[in-house]
């Protein structure tokens, strides 16, 4: 039986959780997560395959019963009250079924009827970029389309939470593009979006905040910029030299791998400014340099290094 004690409500949060628990067949899947996820916000939930992430977004939308811990959605305890959260969030799973020999604005006209107050179909149409298919069958939609279809589904009640899980799998690079957009567009209505992919690239784009989750538990969050201190984290400085360019001492030995020299720095402007002298006063090329910080996707590889594998829970 779930914990029903009622945690204070916190008015700027669309997500509040605290100590939630849940297991199966005895065997911990989620073990003391904490979220906040505020009003407003684009939030990414990072994990690797077995790490509770499916379970934890489950939970917050109604869909599976926690074994103890406080969850508020909206405001409302999606354990308990379900009915009351339903109307208010929007969900885009992986892969959905729609009637396909209806047209589009057939299919969100079909699902604005079961809302109380949906948005216009005309305006979810326009919302996801499909005003120049309002009138195609389903069937005759590319990919893309029909993913641009599942989110205008989610948006015909006009939620206030949006669940996006995976949206852009299987979509080349422009189409993944146009459908960031989209979630965009919907982040300056107000909604709040919370996004669950295994794209570190579009939780570097789309997220205010995300967590990384990881052994049933949320072992990081923040700021794409700041999570696991990347913010912090030592400037890579790499680049190659010619064949037979003697380099000064202080640069050390190429690594074995790729040929490159690697050198490293909090504060990089006065070794570079040392580097780049010396290649100019000596005519050396500094072949492929290349200056950056970790990537969110080294982060999320160094925190979930430890984490087994395994299903989808």
């Amino acid at each position: 039986m779930a914990d029903v004690v009622r945690a204070p409500v916190d008015d700027l949060l669309a997500v509040q959780v605290r100590g939630l628990v849940k297991s199966y067949a005895g065997v911990r899947a989620l073990s003391g997560v904490d979220l906040d996820i505020e009003r407003g916000h684009i939030f990414a939930l990072l994990g690797p395959n077995g790490s509770g992430k499916t379970t934890t977004v489950e939970i917050l939308e109604g869909y599976r019963r926690r074994d103890s811990g406080t969850v508020r959605v909206l405001g409302v305890d999606p354990g308990h009250e379900r009915s009351l959260l339903k109307p208010r969030i929007g969900i885009v799973l992986q892969s959905t079924g729609v009637e396909r020999y209806l047209t589009v604005r057939e299919t969100i006209t079909m699902y604005s009827r079961c809302y109380p107050s949906p948005r216009p179909v005309d305006e979810v149409i326009h919302l996801v970029g499909l005003t120049g298919k309002a009138g195609e069958r389903v069937l005759r939609l590319s990919g893309g389309q029909q993913r641009r279809l599942d989110m205008a589904v989610a948006l015909a009640g006009d939620p206030e939470l949006l669940f996006l899980d995976e949206p852009t799998t299987g979509f080349d690079p422009a189409a993944r593009h146009e459908a960031w957009e989209v979630v965009k567009n919907l982040a300056s209505l107000g909604k709040t979006i919370l996004l669950t992919t295994h794209y570190m690239d579009e939780a570097q784009s789309l997220a205010d905040r995300v967590a990384v989750i990881a052994g049933g538990r949320v072992i990081a969050a923040g700021t794409p910029n700041s999570l696991g201190q990347r913010d912090r984290a030592q400037v890579r400085i790499r680049f190659q030299l010619p064949s037979g360019t003697v380099p000064p001492r202080w640069v050390g030995s190429p690594n074995d791998v790729d040929g490159y020299f690697e050198l490293r720095a909090e504060q990089p402007e006065a070794l570079l400014h040392r580097l780049t002298g010396w290649a100019l006063e000596t005519g050396s090329v500094l072949e492929g340099l290349e200056v950056s910080r970790p990537t969110l996707e080294d982060v999320y590889l160094s925190l979930t290094a430890d984490s087994p594998g395994g299903g989808d829970r």
